[in-house]
């Protein structure tokens, strides 16, 4: 298949290296750094899953060298999706698929302003990783698992195939995305909110008796706005996010809070922000997520000498794993 990999960081770059080991033709979009890295010395991933190191990697910034691809998988940070959404479009012939992995439940609808809806997918990825530095991506814990739609999509039927030939990708279609996708939302606000505010890793939080108060006062916001939103969450819910955080080594922080330390741009409108302004229009008390977004409200658009790089869909440059 042709495969572009919109955002080539920790998610991006990790399907795009497994894909492209299995003899895939995988186009990297980037920026700066790490794309100078991948153009000069290939792009390496280290995985308990097993290791790839590709010497030689097709990578640019400009998608319109690019031509039509079969999937474009847009993994960008949630304030840079218009502007990578309108630079994707050269890449976007009559059988694409535009594949989303991006936080947040709004990456469908802004997509579908400059791609054909029909042809946008969306997805929701569970991998703990992050960009150690250019041209080293590191994935850290246990198997990998995506969530995407297109259930009887002929194309998206052909990625499945793909995915399961390249081994440890662990992607699966679903007949409900949007279900797959608020349950990632309310799971994510939760724990981004709590290792952003908290300023620490999902460990020391759910030891913490208050701390691991507060990370279930966010989740349990994040139920009762789904609920009212018409997306409840299915029985058994809690237990199920606690032991996505419980499978996560104790020192994983989200992006977000990763990228609040680095003292890049935040997410933080399209998560506890969208959580908050969400509460408010259905009428449903958010005050943890009220509070993480207030809180960090000052620091939403970085801080001083930030180095955000948009479509590099970057995670951190630190040693911290972060998890989406």
């Amino acid at each position: 298949m042709r495969i572009a990999i919109m955002g080539s960081g920790a998610i991006g770059g990790y399907l795009g290296a497994r894909l492209a080991l299995a003899g895939h033709d995988v186009t990297f979009i980037a920026r700066g750094a790490h794309l100078e890295a991948m153009r000069g010395h290939g792009l390496q991933l280290e995985s308990p899953l097993g290791n790839v190191g590709l010497t030689h990697v097709r990578a640019t910034e400009t998608p319109g060298e690019v031509g039509h691809v079969d999937i474009i998988f847009f993994a960008v940070k949630l304030y840079d999706s218009t502007t990578a959404a309108a630079a994707i479009v050269p890449m976007v012939g009559p059988e694409t698929r535009v594949v989303t992995l991006q936080n947040g439940i709004d990456s469908v609808e802004t997509l579908a302003r400059l791609v054909p809806p029909s042809q946008v997918v969306g997805g929701a990825a569970y991998i703990s990783g992050y960009l150690k530095w250019p041209g080293l991506i590191v994935h850290v814990g246990g198997a990998t698992q995506f969530y995407v739609g297109g259930h009887n999509d002929p194309v998206i039927g052909a990625l499945l195939t793909a995915c399961i030939q390249a081994g440890n990708i662990g992607l699966q279609t679903v007949e409900d995305i949007d279900q797959a996708l608020w349950t990632k939302f309310v799971t994510l606000c939760a724990f981004s909110g709590a290792t952003s505010l908290v300023r620490s890793g999902i460990g020391p939080i759910l030891t913490d008796p208050e701390s691991r108060i507060f990370l279930g006062q966010l989740r349990d916001e994040g139920m009762a706005v789904a609920k009212a939103a018409g997306h409840p969450m299915q029985d058994g819910y809690e237990a199920h996010a606690l032991s996505v955080w419980q499978n996560l080594p104790p020192d994983t922080r989200s992006s977000m809070a990763n990228d609040l330390l680095q003292g890049k741009r935040l997410e933080l409108a399209w998560l506890s922000g969208r959580m908050h302004a969400l509460g408010s229009e259905l009428g449903v008390p958010t005050p943890s997520h009220t509070a993480v977004y207030r809180a960090l409200h000052l620091y939403a658009k970085g801080t001083p000498n930030s180095t955000a790089d948009g479509f590099s869909g970057r995670e951190t440059n630190g040693h911290r794993a972060k998890s989406r």
